[in-house]
């Protein structure tokens, strides 16, 4: 059976283009992706689609499901600049998957034909009036929601270039967790969400959620799942306590980080593990 990474992310030409053309963030200046957040050194062709089958051939990966990271700020943009690198993503995207096989993808925002979910930024969970619409459609379609984290805070010079990284964005998916779980899996029981990286480690905040008066197993919940991306054993090993391993799914961040430490943690648990993770719940969220 197909092995799955849930999590990667890959900028096809028209939208290279369409970041190439912009004056403002985000955008491309030579070999640096500038963003609210700073600028960051790019080598595009981390995400030529050849090279992209040859990593997965390296890793032990048949298919990959790629995404539009909300995190760019594409939601900080007013709707017709947001639209129109959607849809430069959206097209380039669509070219891929006509010609090969080790890709699927991810709508970003709203379902489209072809994709076999959507993909939407943390924050998009904490006001679950605004997409109640959206989500009905996933739900009614059997699609996959995808939430992923949103762009952070301006750059601070006062504090660590991590910061954002290990505070902000894990900050961002606990809140996008918890959310769901007070207001989003009762009015959608049947849509099925995969939050990456672990929620931030949101699964580890239910102890505290204990001392409120909350029964916790109240809060597991069949339809929600975890991707394991940039994270190790030890925070695997954590959430399979909590949840068990059959609501965890690979997912690497690639190109964002090498792959290969999460990779080697998932190995480290054994075969039956490692199918959980990259084939039986893969299949169980893409079906």
């Amino acid at each position: 059976m197909a092995t799955y990474d849930l999590h990667q992310h890959l900028w096809p030409e028209p939208f290279v283009a369409a970041l190439r053309a912009r004056a403002l963030p985000p955008r491309l200046a030579h070999d640096e992706l500038v963003t609210i957040e700073g600028r960051f050194p790019i080598d595009l062709s981390d995400h030529d689609p050849e090279r992209r089958a040859e990593v997965l051939d390296r890793d032990g990966i048949d298919v990959a499901v790629l995404s539009l990271q909300p995190n760019l700020g594409l939601e900080l943009l007013v709707e017709a600049e947001r639209a129109e690198l959607e849809e430069a993503w959206v097209e380039g995207v669509t070219e891929i998957l006509a010609s090969s096989r080790r890709f699927l993808a991810l709508s970003p925002t709203r379902p489209r034909d072809g994709f076999v979910g959507v993909s939407v930024g943390a924050d998009t969970l904490l006001d679950l009036a605004a997409p109640a619409a959206t989500f009905d459609e996933i739900e009614r379609r059997g699609l996959l929601l995808f939430v992923h984290p949103d762009a952070g805070a301006a750059a601070d010079p006062s504090r660590p270039s991590w910061w954002e990284w290990v505070v902000g964005y894990p900050a961002q998916m606990q809140a996008a967790y918890l959310a769901w779980l007070a207001d989003g899996r009762e009015r959608w029981p049947r849509l099925r969400v995969l939050f990456a990286i672990l929620a931030g480690g949101g699964p580890l905040q239910l102890e505290r959620l204990a001392h409120q008066g909350v029964d916790v197993r109240s809060t597991l919940d069949p339809n929600v799942f975890f991707d394991v991306a940039t994270y190790g054993r030890r925070a695997i090993e954590l959430c399979v306590e909590t949840f068990g391993v059959a609501q965890l799914a690979y997912g690497s961040d690639t190109p964002v980080v090498d792959p290969r430490t999460t990779l080697a943690a998932v190995r480290g648990f054994g075969d039956s593990v490692m199918q959980i993770l990259q084939t039986d719940t893969p299949t169980r969220l893409l079906r």
